[in-house]
């Protein structure tokens, strides 16, 4: 099937993330509890995954749970352990089927064994996949992204390894979870806050940025394709000036 939207022109991003927000809103506005609304947030992950796919885009990369979320009450970080759990144990095999590659970055020290035992044996599973390269962000922070990169290079230094003015910035994202991504081209945020909330803090140094109003619960595939298409109308210049401007 011929992808919706031609990722390979300049038009297009090929490297979509999402900060996903407004699942406890969500569950106030209908009087349920918060878990309520990470259980339907769920359901808007696995229909964001699929619209991504048929839509062609090549990467996506999901905020799933921040490293400022270990702060929740107790309950709340529980119920979405729970749910992280349950998603990697019921999607897995379809994104495998599907040509999708999963990939997780963050912190994994602070996760469960039995959970980084599932994120491993997805990521191996799914490794020579070449369709949607999917990202998910757990336990995941820019600053705390940019200082382990940070300490990796400090090591090498002390070392003798490489040399402090060998450091460039290519050199700091070859060491970032990411290292394996292209920067976002785009990062969309639900939920109508406008902020990036410690995400791809050095990836994003040129990103374009859509605010949507829809909270993460409902969003569909018109909402991403509504951004793509905000995205495809704008120059991006990167700090050039383009044409006569």
């Amino acid at each position: 099937m011929k992808p919706a939207i031609d990722f390979s022109t300049d038009t297009g991003p090929r490297h979509v993330a999402i900060i996903m927000d407004g699942n406890g809103r969500w569950a106030k506005a209908r009087g349920m509890f918060r878990t309520a609304g990470h259980r339907t947030g769920m359901e808007a992950v696995r229909r964001t995954v699929e619209s991504a796919r048929s839509l062609g885009l090549p990467y996506l990369t999901i905020f799933g749970f921040s490293a400022e979320n270990w702060g929740r009450p107790i309950e709340e970080v529980e119920e979405l352990m729970f749910l992280l759990r349950l998603y990697l144990q019921s999607e897995i095999a379809d994104l495998h089927k599907n040509g999708v590659r999963l990939r997780v970055i963050g912190e994994r020290s602070k996760l469960a064994p039995d959970i980084v035992n599932l994120i491993e044996h997805g990521e191996t599973l799914t490794a020579n996949n070449t369709g949607l390269h999917f990202t998910v962000a757990l336990s995941y922070g820019g600053r705390q992204d940019v200082v382990q990169a940070v300490q990796k290079l400090a090591e090498a230094v002390k070392t003798g390894r490489i040399a402090p003015d060998a450091i460039d910035q290519q050199m700091i994202s070859d060491n970032l979870w990411t290292a394996e991504l292209p920067d976002p081209d785009l990062v969309i945020r639900t939920s109508g806050e406008q902020r990036i909330s410690n995400f791809f803090l050095w990836q994003s140094a040129y990103t374009e940025l859509v605010f949507v109003d829809t909270l993460w619960p409902d969003f569909s595939k018109a909402d991403l394709e509504h951004a793509i298409r905000e995205y495809s109308r704008r120059e991006r210049r990167y700090g050039a000036v383009v044409g006569n401007l």
